[in-house]
């Protein structure tokens, strides 16, 4: 299924993001899952079917960009977006109780960007001007403000709906990616769109079946469950929170095992195996509400 979406936007590739790919800043989000963390969850919960990291994802956003902007700056601005995504991405943002907006660990990303010499060595070269991408929300195809489009927001929409919320089928991502159009909004912004309102109506669509459940009382306590673990290993001195950009996934799940604390085991368990049933209810947080108002043939149409 995520090949054959792979392979649509690989129609149109640019080879100068092949260097890119190498620099360790961008190879090490390969082992940062895209869904939080939750591929190491209880099945019950959560049962992805493959696994898709941030990584992919990034490539992916760049090469939406790409597809129909064919703007370079642009497109490294959206393979950069999520270098400064930590392991288990948005948990560590409900660690820091950053439930409404999820960006808390985006303060990183000038950081990591200029402690990859290989990669600063590559924009200097290609003459892009790095503070460009650094600020890559200044690229509105890139990232842009709820409830508009943007590249971020529609490949989250796409993976989700593949692999989470498993109402995007294999033609759905055929008819989504050829329907793409650039349209100036009323912000005087270029921004992505549609020019099928059917094609633009399902990408609503699935958009609220992820906010649903995004706010579900399901993925909200496995989120804070796992945020539970990760501060326990900081709040305890086992890792720093700085190594949350050095560690890998499955370099955390081993230090997990290995915790000999007898709530910590009995949470860690939980976490593997609970039932969906057996979920207690709880108090929801504030979490970042994912409306999305699209452009069709240059109108906003919402659900």
């Amino acid at each position: 299924m995520y090949k054959y979406y792979k392979e649509l936007l690989l129609e149109d590739y640019p080879s100068f993001l092949n260097k890119y790919l190498e620099c360790p800043s961008i190879v090490r989000l390969k082992s940062v899952g895209y869904f939080c963390g939750m591929d190491y969850a209880s099945k019950d919960i959560y049962d992805f079917g493959e696994y898709i990291s941030r990584f992919d994802h990034s490539l992916d956003v760049a090469l939406i960009t790409w597809k129909y902007t064919k703007d370079k700056t642009s497109t490294l601005a959206g393979l950069i977006h999520d270098i400064a995504t930590p392991v288990f991405a948005h948990v560590i943002d409900y660690m820091n109780k950053d439930y409404a907006n999820q960006e808390s660990t985006e303060e990183y990303t000038e950081k990591i960007i200029m402690s990859d010499k290989k990669l600063i060595n590559y924009l200097l070269e290609d003459g892009i001007n790095i503070n460009e991408v650094i600020n890559f929300k200044k690229h509105p195809i890139v990232d842009n403000d709820r409830p508009k489009l943007c590249a971020d927001r529609l490949d989250g929409v796409i993976l989700t709906g593949m692999f989470w919320t498993k109402n995007v089928s294999k033609e759905d991502t055929f008819n989504i990616t050829k329907h793409i159009a650039i349209f100036i909004n009323e912000d005087n912004e270029v921004e992505l769109g549609f020019d099928d309102i059917v094609v633009a109506k399902k990408v609503l669509e699935v958009g609220e079946s992820i906010d649903k459940i995004c706010h579900s009382n399901e993925d909200n306590y496995m989120m804070e469950l796992l945020a539970y673990l990760t501060r326990y290993l900081i709040d305890n001195n086992i890792i720093t929170y700085d190594d949350l950009y050095i560690i890998d996934e499955n370099k955390m799940h081993y230090i997990f095992s290995k915790i000999t604390d007898k709530e910590f085991k009995e949470k860690y368990y939980l976490f593997k195996n609970i039932k969906k049933e057996d979920i207690p209810s709880n108090n929801l947080p504030n979490v970042k509400k994912r409306d999305l108002k699209i452009l069709v043939n240059g109108n906003r149409l919402s659900i």
